[in-house]
């Protein structure tokens, strides 16, 4: 539960937020108490979008400017508005319908899980984190990973690289259960998170294959990821911004023949990634796009 928060609220076209956005995640230096989102304002009108910032104090000039800065002098009229103390990212999660994606039926606890056959079911509850499957990036890695192992695919050593809810490493262990699986995140408070949620899918905490190992680390920036590596299969839900940053890193633990599940990344920021990883010795296998976002299976060269 929060204190009282502020929110900022703005509208504007597809191609201006998406711009803002884009400019927030190439920014080094950011206020990361100030959070943005950018979203549609409803089905019907794809090219009319909001933009919301929330802020833990009443935002004074510095954050105002800040948020009209990514706008690159054609900022919109921002409103300001007090919220009450509530655990937004809780509450917002709440009544969320399940999900089905490749061999995947994700849902709440509140929800029944679903018994066909050749789906295995995963349950995710309203949390602190985020990856609870109902974001176009998250479903679209485990149709990507579905793919993966339809083709033939077999991994032995999987990283997971910012896991949130560690909903992604639950999937490739669903599909490689022999594996050895590592999940991480740069934010404690996840930790607890993974926890509960490997008891409420029956996976086992540890570090044996067929065992999840948990890992609070900024990037690859930890020595038992180091020590674990090299990974045939590293999967990176994060932001177009850190995947440019962390190419040359993904590539020193990733041998000539592994594979990258890239996602976090809108459909305009593709080449940039794209372009990074090329440098970084990868190539194409395959690409999905759901939504406006971009979900990148790249494997590296063996050359």
């Amino acid at each position: 539960m929060s204190a009282d928060s502020w929110k900022l609220t703005g509208y504007a076209s597809k191609p201006v937020i998406q711009a803002a956005l884009l400019a927030h995640d190439e920014l080094e230096e950011w206020d990361h108490e100030l959070v943005i989102s950018g979203s549609e304002i409803a089905e019907d009108r794809p090219q009319e979008w909001v933009l919301d910032a929330w802020f833990p104090r009443k935002p004074g000039k510095p954050e105002k400017s800040a948020l009209a800065g990514l706008f690159a002098g054609d900022a919109p009229k921002f409103t300001v508005a007090r919220l009450p103390a509530t655990d937004w990212l809780t509450l917002s999660q709440q009544g969320m319908e399940p999900i089905r994606a490749g061999r995947f039926y994700v849902h709440s606890p509140e929800h029944p899980a679903c018994a066909g056959p050749g789906i295995t079911d995963l349950i995710i509850p309203a949390s602190q984190a985020f990856g609870t499957g109902q974001h176009e990036t998250t479903a679209g890695c485990l149709a990507v990973l579905t793919e993966m192992k339809r083709r033939g695919v077999v991994a032995r050593n999987i990283a997971d690289i910012g896991s949130g809810t560690g909903l992604l490493a639950f999937g490739a262990m669903a599909l490689w259960p022999r594996a050895l699986t590592l999940a991480t995140d740069i934010d404690p408070v996840c930790v607890p998170v993974m926890e509960n949620n490997c008891a409420n899918n029956g996976v086992t905490c540890g570090a044996k294959a067929g065992e999840l190992t948990l890992v609070i680390a900024d990037g690859m920036n930890h020595r038992l990821i180091e020590a674990r590596g090299p990974y045939d299969l590293l999967i990176a839900n994060i932001l177009a911004g850190p995947l440019v940053e962390l190419a040359p890193d993904f590539a020193d633990q990733v041998p000539p023949g592994g594979h990258l599940v890239l996602a976090g990344l809108l459909e305009n920021q593709e080449a940039s990634v794209r372009r990074a990883y090329r440098k970084a010795g990868f190539r194409l296998a395959a690409r999905l796009v759901n939504g406006d976002w971009s979900i990148l299976w790249l494997r590296r060269r063996l050359r």
